[in-house]
């Protein structure tokens, strides 16, 4: 029976622990205080950015951009640039430091070498060993010490299977390395054994999602069968080694995938009994304590117990902004005392239910070890089951005090090449220059009673705006939206039900393909002489749904319904136009999975590209419906004795033309915008995407359009389209498609037609050859994953694709080297499968056009990959040229496909050159560390939307408007303040309201 204490009993314990804690810490104290202004360079870094925060985030920013700086004049002049910032109040001796007005002056060599010099120190004391010898070394030392250790493995983000592979085979290696020294280590009973049992010398730490490139929630099922299959040769080699292994936990994301893996995994028969193994639980994430009461009922099932390892967490900020940007609940608790609070609750838990589990409490803060301590012995858990944990060079004081006690204490020791390290080593500075970080609050002297005071939870703000004092200390403000408007959340596929209920809507949709579709004329579905087949192009023997085209003769009933309809809808309160709008936004949000099953099916796009499409047409919807209520307002501009009110109106009759590439959420937000703006609208959809333009017709109408005022009216482009375009009665033409064709309209929009009593406005997006730029500063793995998402998600099919990438010579035959492998690692097949990450072109001509455009890249570039495809759909796979020339035919014409050409340039001004040497200017990206490089995009990259160390796809409404310039397109950004104004004509109404001299003076008696 477990032995439950009161909470209280465990305080005086723990601070009486803790106290003691303390004092074993704190003796050197004064003397470290009094060296302060002769310490090392590294010591300097560290209390200067803990005193300054401006300087504390350039340095840090500085430290991330150093394993891209390949020389001492790079690490100089990005010296400067980034603590030269003008938010920078820089020390005295750092402002003399540089002071130099060269990179390669000596002063300019001396600063990088000091500097270069203190950044690889700190580094040392967080990173245990470059190679398997130094870690050896370090581990033969901390056992001297009476300390056991936990290894974990730095690098490179894993984002090829080769890497996967690579990182399995560098555990193996490991384990094998260290249970070899092993065998001439005397026993250390304090750590070697406890309660008569004997505990692995050696023990790993792994990352689960290292084992497979393409880990993803979505992809639960294939996730798990390729992790599993790596995870089960690791613990069977760790088995024969006699060696431990532990699974750290990553970002939320993976929580329950991981979870899920490993319970699954460590019930089979051939693991069933180890209890070498370990799992764990980060006690900053809001469900923490479920998870772990969950956990502890698993192994009770179980019958054999495991290790679970109880840390804070590592990724705040990052889990923080993530959920802010996607618009999720938080995860974490916003405040540092609401996670100690949690970590308390946990550690009580997990020991009073030692039977079941191995407890090792990971923490720097004594109060934390104090309270795990004071419970163990209160309820009397056997040394095998209770041990105390600190990561390699932070909490050095603490473990030697514990040790001297008589606890068990592990290291966590990560080694790996210092560079690649930088990662883990700003997530360590970040951790002890907190404010609230227990080692700097213990370093500035604070009162015993403050350091050691139970927490006290402060009553939580809203959930997306983090608390500043918590984790690095961000501040709320970065994360509060400028407006009342709030987009749509993405689905988060992490969580199962989700997954269960888009599998779900799949099936529904499926049971309904095949359904004939009709056009809608002034409110009433009408026949028509054609019809047309659309085809899943995963599938081209699939049948999605039979549409109707419509004939001349109906888009002429349609312009005079929409004639008809539109005086008492141009009457209509720009209130009422925006609620329709509001509801439509949440019609779709309630029918969120089934279409983008739709999608999925129709058009070939995978699931979360779907959902992502899905969000951007609600976006729209609330967007509009928000200007037209600013724009309704107007602008006065009055003086004594006279109103001036600038004011605007509907322009008549709008025709859309939409795409198939986003076949709801353009064709929404073009159709919304004419609409909430008091237009009658006709809606053109692509002939592929016609039945998702039908599924958002139902909820348009559903949401309360009157009759005429929006019709449905797909047809052939070359009859219909040109009709509409042609006839005198439009007066407002949104069309997105291709370059040839958006001319034509333009040109023939500009013709005068007999009876037309109006000059047309034409809103054309015409697509791009866009570039990413990728630098000698850039972060290698970031880019090489942008690049890849942004050139083949969706097939290259967004207008936004990256179809260039443009690299600098001293990088570039490393970047290609990896994107290769990265792209390699994708799965290409049927969009519908939640593995998929490529799946099929549009139709058959996109296939051979397609085709033709690798074929010439053959001939005019090298090839360096290509990638077969499935047969029984559109599929191609991706395709990478390099040493291609700025002036080939796959460098200037857009190609609409998975086709990248990788451009070698030798410096960054001729890189911007080459970037803008097209005829077009839509999106384009720039991965790049130097901030003068930034700087100099930001004014000279031409194009529309220009992305900074991300990917290029993707734009989000009212976050980042749309569309681009030179022949990319003409008229204002989609989802942007300026887009409804191409809706309306604008008027100025002036009264003179003087009455024989006399007029209302406001503010006089």
């Amino acid at each position: 029976m477990v032995l439950q204490v009161q909470t209280s009993t465990y305080e005086a314990k723990t601070q009486e622990i803790a106290k003691q804690l303390l004092a074993a810490t704190q003796e050197n104290r004064s003397f470290f205080s009094s060296l302060r202004d002769q310490m090392r360079w590294d010591d300097k870094l560290l209390a200067w950015a803990m005193s300054n925060p401006g300087l504390r985030v350039q340095l840090f920013r500085f430290i991330d951009t150093l394993p891209a700086l390949h020389s001492k004049s790079e690490i100089a002049s990005h010296l400067q640039e980034y603590l030269g910032d003008e938010s920078v109040e820089l020390p005295a001796a750092l402002k003399g430091m540089l002071n130099f007005a060269n990179p390669d002056s000596m002063p300019g060599q001396v600063a990088a070498t000091t500097v270069g010099t203190a950044v690889e120190t700190l580094a040392h004391k967080y990173i245990s060993g470059e190679n398997i010898k130094q870690v050896i070394k370090t581990v033969e030392r901390l056992r001297k010490e009476k300390m056991a250790f936990t290894i974990d493995l730095l690098g490179e983000a894993v984002i090829t299977e080769a890497e996967a592979q690579s990182y399995l085979e560098r555990y193996l290696e490991l384990m094998q390395q260290l249970v070899e020294a092993s065998k001439n280590w005397s026993a250390i009973p304090a750590i070697d054994e406890a309660d008569g049992e004997p505990i692995p010398k050696v023990q790993v730490s792994v990352k689960l999602t290292a084992f497979y490139s393409q880990f993803d929630p979505l992809d639960a099922k294939g996730s798990e069968e390729r992790v599993s299959d790596r995870i089960r040769t690791l613990l069977r080699r760790a088995k024969e080694l006699g060696a431990a292994v532990h699974f750290d936990m990553e970002q939320y994301a993976y929580k329950d995938i991981t979870l899920s893996i490993l319970k699954k995994l460590l019930l089979e028969e051939e693991f069933r009994q180890r209890t070498d193994i370990g799992m764990t639980i980060q006690a900053y994430l809001r469900d923490s304590e479920q998870d772990t009461k969950e956990l502890i009922s698993w192994l009770k099932e179980r019958g054999y117990p495991l290790t679970i390892r109880l840390v804070k967490g590592a990724y705040w900020d990052q889990e923080t902004i993530k959920a802010a940007q996607k618009h999720w609940p938080q995860p974490v608790y916003n405040d540092k005392a609401a996670t100690d609070v949690n970590f308390e609750t946990i550690t009580q838990l997990l020991l009073e239910n030692h039977q079941y589990v191995y407890s090792a409490i990971g923490s720097h803060n004594v109060r934390s070890h104090s309270r795990a301590i004071a419970i163990a012995e209160s309820l009397n858990v056997p040394r095998r089951r209770f041990e105390l944990q600190v990561l390699y060079g932070m909490g050095d004081k603490v473990a030697k005090a514990l040790v001297d006690k008589g606890y068990r204490v592990r290291v966590y020791c990560p080694y790996g090449e210092l560079l690649p390290g930088m990662a883990y080593l700003i997530r360590r500075l970040l951790e002890n220059t907190a404010n609230s970080s227990f080692l700097r609050q213990n370093l500035e002297n604070r009162p015993i009673e403050e350091l050691l005071a139970p927490p006290i939870v402060k009553e939580e703000k809203n959930s997306l705006t983090p608390n500043p004092s918590a984790g690095s200390g961000h501040h709320s403000s970065l994360l509060t939206p400028h407006s009342h408007f709030s987009g749509a959340a993405d689905t988060d596929y992490a969580e199962e039900e989700v997954r269960t209920k888009a599998a779900q809507a799949f099936q529904s949709v499926r049971q309904q393909l095949g359904r004939t579709y009709l056009p809608l004329i002034n409110g009433e579905y009408v026949n028509t002489p054609e019809f047309v087949d659309s085809l899943n192009p995963s599938n081209f023997s699939e049948v999605i749904g039979k549409v109707g085209l419509i004939s001349v003769e109906q888009a002429e009933q349609a312009m005079q319904a929409a004639k008809a309809a539109f005086p008492g809808w141009r009457k209509t309160p720009a209130k009422q136009r925006a609620d329709i709008l509001r509801k439509a936004g949440d019609l779709m949000e309630l029918r969120r999975a089934e279409l983008s099953a739709w999608i999925v099916l129709e058009v070939g796009k995978p699931v979360k590209e779907a959902d992502g499409e899905v969000s951007e047409a609600i976006d729209f919807c609330r967007y509009y419906a928000d200007e037209i209520e600013r724009l309704e307002e107007g602008v006065n501009y009055d003086i004594p004795g006279e109103t001036n009110h600038y004011i605007y109106q509907p322009r008549g009759i709008a025709v859309v033309i939409s795409p198939w590439n986003f076949p709801l959420a353009i064709a929404c937000g073009m159709t919304v915008a004419a609409l909430v703006s008091g237009n009658c609208t006709l809606l053109k959809p692509a002939e592929t995407s016609s039945v998702i333009t039908a599924k958002l017709t139902e909820i348009l109408i559903e949401a309360g359009f009157p009759k005429g005022v929006f019709q449905y009216v797909p047809g052939k482009g070359s009859q219909v389209g040109a009709y509409l375009v042609n006839h005198p009665d439009t007066h407002v033409i949104a069309f997105t498609g291709s370059q040839e064709v958006g001319c034509r309209i333009y040109a023939e929009a500009a013709t005068l037609k007999p009876g037309q009593k109006h000059m047309k406005r034409v809103i054309a997006e015409m697509g791009g050859k866009n570039a990413i730029i990728v630098d000698e500063s850039a972060d290698l793995d970031q880019a090489v994953v942008g690049v890849v998402q942004s050139a083949f998600g969706y097939s290259g099919q967004k207008c936004s694709a990256a179809s260039r990438v443009i690299v600098l010579q001293p990088i570039y035959d490393a970047f290609v080297q990896r994107l290769v492998e990265a792209t390699k690692s994708l799965n290409i097949g049927e969009a519908e499968l939640p593995s998929t990450q490529v799946g099929p072109v549009i139709d058959a001509n996109a296939r051979d056009r397609i085709r033709e455009y690798i074929e010439k890249g053959k001939a005019e570039a090298q090839l360096a990959l290509e990638l077969p495809a499935p047969e029984q759909g559109y599929f191609i796979g991706p395709v990478i040229f390099s040493e291609v020339s700025p002036n080939a035919v796959i460098s200037q014409q857009e190609i609409f496909g998975p086709v990248l050409a990788v451009i070698r340039v030798k410096d960054f001004q001729e890189a911007l050159a080459v970037a803008n040497g097209t005829n077009y200017a839509l999106t384009g990206g720039l991965y790049s560390r130097t901030p003068s490089h930034i700087q100099q995009a930001q004014t000279e990259f031409e194009v529309g939307n220009l992305y900074i160390n991300r990917n290029i796809t993707g734009a989000i409404v009212g976050r980042q408007p749309f569309g681009g310039f030179k022949l990319s397109g003409v008229g204002s950004k989609a989802g942007g303040p300026d887009y409804l104004l191409q809706f309306l004509e604008p008027r100025a109404v002036t009264e003179n309201i003087q009455r024989q001299g006399f007029a209302p003076i406001e503010g006089a008696d």
